[in-house]
């Protein structure tokens, strides 16, 4: 359990905040609107209503005592960068900030962000690659060149193993799991049998996974 200092609770910082929660960390949340602060009170540990982009107020927060600083502000940049380097010159030990440009990112990490999250071009990024293929059911990008992917299992290979296909020798990607409905089956061995009505979690290489779902 870590201990977290969110600040922002517009709809990123909320959704942050319940995730947080179920996860089941301990949660200090600020804002300077007392409705949004007010409406969070059930998801946090403890909410406070407060100036990010004052100095004083900032310091009161003892910063260097959390694991975890996440400056969630979405709709105001100079907000977002004033907080961001108080919190730093106040000892936070990570600060995680949330852009909305690319431009606000490299001002963000000059500014003392260890790192930056960039929910509308991540989305946008699984959006793009969710929907634009009828085989692919989830994806995660791990680097530019490769991802796990939830795919179809195809027909042809129903009935039969993963050694009788020669997945890794053929198509080059790696069986992380198989599913069938809400039963998740983790690093199937090779003596697996496919199913009617099966996905599986591959990793692999962009290229390699697309030469496949295009077959």
């Amino acid at each position: 359990m870590k201990s977290i200092l969110l600040i922002g609770l517009g709809r990123f910082g909320r959704h942050m905040a319940m995730e947080l929660q179920n996860l089941r960390h301990e949660v200090w949340a600020v804002d300077k609107d007392e409705q949004r602060v007010n409406d969070a009170l059930e998801l946090v540990t403890n909410a406070q209503i407060g100036d990010s982009t004052n100095e004083a107020f900032i310091a009161s927060l003892g910063v260097r005592n959390f694991d975890l600083c996440v400056v969630a502000i979405g709709d105001d940049f100079q907000s977002s960068l004033e907080t961001t380097a108080l919190l730093k010159e106040h000892g936070a030990q990570f600060v995680l900030a949330r852009a909305a440009r690319e431009v606000h990112a490299k001002f963000l990490l000059r500014n003392g962000a260890d790192d930056v999250i960039y929910p509308e071009k991540q989305m946008a990024s699984w959006a793009a690659m969710r929907y634009s293929s009828e085989h692919i059911f989830d994806y995660i990008k791990l680097t530019p060149d490769h991802a796990i992917y939830e795919t179809d299992v195809p027909l042809s290979w129903v009935g039969r193993t993963i050694v009788q296909i020669g997945v890794r020798q053929k198509y080059h990607f790696s069986i992380l799991a198989t599913k069938r409905g809400e039963i998740l089956n983790p690093l199937p061995g090779a003596e697996h049998r496919f199913q009617t009505g099966e996905t599986m979690l591959i990793l692999g290489s962009n290229r390699d996974v697309q030469k496949f779902l295009q077959l």
